[in-house]
């Protein structure tokens, strides 16, 4: 047993099996500057600027991106993504209906927590995402470790507060796992050094909803050893 993994496993269902949680996901509408009816949400919607805009909802609405509101049950949010903006919906009966209540996971292993070591050295590629939209993206770098002898490289993104995010794919994607998984680690430290806790591989949201717009992982995350940790499929 590990409490801080159990803690995170805690977290982790919390966040995707909330009412208006990342299971909860109906829609992402794709605004322009036409006023239309959408299924499934109430109201005539059309993007403004960098807001989305509802009429007779009931009362008029003006959602800035980011903002959210509620429309009865479902929850509505402004997003965008390069100046595009949508609206995307909530509602806290979707996974019942989709028949989902579960995520399969792998059993605690210690032997997947390595230790490894980043190289902040950028590197461009091509980004596609699951909704098939493609654009370049400049990774900050990449992690080396070792699992079970194999040497493994993780192209990694860099937030703000210096933590890293990738995506990954490996030899149980799309059998005994998702097609892919996303992977979190902490700020590497001075000398470069990052723990790299495969037990934390977790599911993309677009596992739990066809409505999300996750990017696949870059060429060089395609691993073709297996990963059996962390979160495998949803049940």
């Amino acid at each position: 047993m590990n409490a801080a993994h159990d803690r995170w496993t805690a977290t982790r269902d919390a966040a995707v099996w909330a009412p208006h949680g990342i299971a909860a996901l109906t829609a992402t509408l794709w605004l322009d500057d036409v006023e239309r009816e959408y299924d499934g949400v109430p109201g005539w919607w059309r993007a403004d600027g960098t807001a989305a805009v509802g009429r007779q909802t009931p009362g008029d609405l003006r959602l800035q991106r980011g903002e959210a509101t509620h429309l009865g049950d479902l929850m509505v949010r402004a997003v965008d993504r390069d100046g595009a903006i949508a609206l995307r919906a909530w509602d806290p009966a979707a996974a019942s209906r989709r028949g989902i209540s579960a995520i399969e996971r792998a059993a605690y292993d210690p032997a997947f927590r390595v230790r490894g070591e980043f190289g902040a050295t950028p590197r461009a590629a091509e980004r596609s995402t699951v909704d098939g939209r493609r654009d370049d993206i400049v990774y900050a770098g990449a992690v080396i470790f070792e699992l079970d002898g194999a040497k493994l490289e993780l192209t990694v993104e860099q937030e703000d507060d210096g933590s890293l995010f990738a995506a990954f794919s490996d030899a149980t994607s799309g059998t005994e796992s998702y097609r892919f998984r996303f992977l979190r680690l902490a700020a590497p430290d001075a000398a470069g050094r990052v723990e790299v806790d495969l037990n934390r591989a977790y599911l993309p949201p677009c596992a739990f909803s066809d409505h999300y717009t996750c990017a696949f992982p870059p060429p060089g995350n395609r691993w073709a050893v297996p990963i059996t940790s962390g979160e495998l499929l949803v049940r």
